[in-house]
């Protein structure tokens, strides 16, 4: 995707397709691997809307989330809660708050055993790893471990790891990977963070 210095400086009028341009494929429907990475913002807000997709037909879903304290009440906390969505933090906050990073660590070894049994035991549709990335690329986890509970998972359980700099490794592995660029950010501005929109 070009750079906003390469793009056309105005909108282009197109004209709206008048065929469908693909084919319905013909393989099996199995679970997925699902990536949102980049340094763009929206990769959790991705992921709780898919996880909304799936509660809202009847599926069973689990969010884990691997830099929220337990006791998080973000606005997607008091939403799940409403509606019945589990959603758990399993860490200590943003590393630099960490005033011991082996603590972090361990509540990052902790919480992985926790989704790990989350994914294997077949029992969810969905399960949402957010800002799994930085306790792998921490080297907090061991990334051998990861890859191994995403490709023993139960066929048809889908999984949905979060966060910026995800592992090549996972790429590789992963069904759909979508990497949310950075183009402007009302932070870099001087705007600061705003409930309910970052939170």
């Amino acid at each position: 995707m070009p750079g906003l210095s390469e793009r056309i400086d105005t909108m282009q009028i197109e004209t709206p397709p008048t065929e469908k341009r693909y084919e319905k494929p013909e393989g099996e429907r199995r679970g997925l691997v699902i990536v949102n990475t980049g340094d763009g913002k929206g990769k959790s807000t991705a992921a709780f809307g898919l996880a909304l997709r799936a509660h809202g037909r009847g599926k069973a879903v689990k969010i884990f989330q691997f830099m929220k304290v337990p006791t998080a009440r973000f606005g997607e906390h008091r939403m799940f809660e409403q509606i019945g969505l589990p959603i758990e933090g399993l860490g200590d906050g943003f590393s630099w708050k960490s005033k011991d990073l082996e603590h972090s660590a361990q509540l990052a070894r902790d919480g992985w055993e926790k989704a790990r049994a989350a994914i294997l035991s077949g029992e969810h549709f969905l399960v949402v790893l957010d800002e799994i990335t930085y306790p792998l690329i921490y080297g907090w986890l061991p990334l051998d471990g990861v890859l191994q509970t995403l490709r023993d998972r139960p066929k048809d359980v889908h999984v949905c790891l979060t966060g910026r700099r995800c592992p090549p490794e996972i790429i590789e592995l992963a069904d759909t990977v979508t990497e949310m660029q950075l183009i402007k950010h009302a932070f870099k501005a001087g705007i600061p963070a705003q409930r309910g929109i970052e939170d």
